[in-house]
């Protein structure tokens, strides 16, 4: 049976691996195409992609150990990879098209992420946890 911890570390690996080959984009076919702001517009979205697939490792490691509340871990969790697909999905696109109203976007985005990290904080915290 897929554990929640399996998924989020497997779903983390994807998304660590894809802002690995963003980056790698960035650098070998974007840097030629794109104006210096949309290319660091672009590379943000890969690093912030990055820094959560790494937040939902530790995630899927906090819950596993049972350390906090396992509803607010998973809440983190899937905050984790809304926040990110939106955040960083707003800023590929941005950066590809040029439309400045995806900009508008990733504010949301960045909502989600940061309530994403108040749940890791509230659920390490104030839930279950080892001695």
């Amino acid at each position: 049976m897929m554990t929640v911890e399996r998924l989020f570390v497997a779903i983390a690996a994807v998304l660590g691996g894809t802002a690995v080959a963003a980056g790698a984009f960035a650098t070998h076919a974007l840097r030629a195409q794109l104006s210096d702001r949309l290319l660091t517009v672009f590379e943000t979205g890969a690093r912030y992609q990055m820094y959560h697939a790494l937040a939902l490792v530790l995630v899927a490691l906090v819950r596993s150990q049972g350390l906090g509340s396992p509803g607010l871990l998973t809440t983190a969790g899937w905050a984790f990879v809304a926040g990110t697909a939106i955040f960083s999905g707003s800023l590929y696109a941005l950066s590809l098209t040029g439309q400045a109203i995806l900009g508008a976007v990733a504010p949301l985005g960045g909502a989600v992420l940061m309530a994403g990290w108040g749940c890791l904080a509230v659920a390490t915290l104030l839930g279950p946890g080892k001695p």
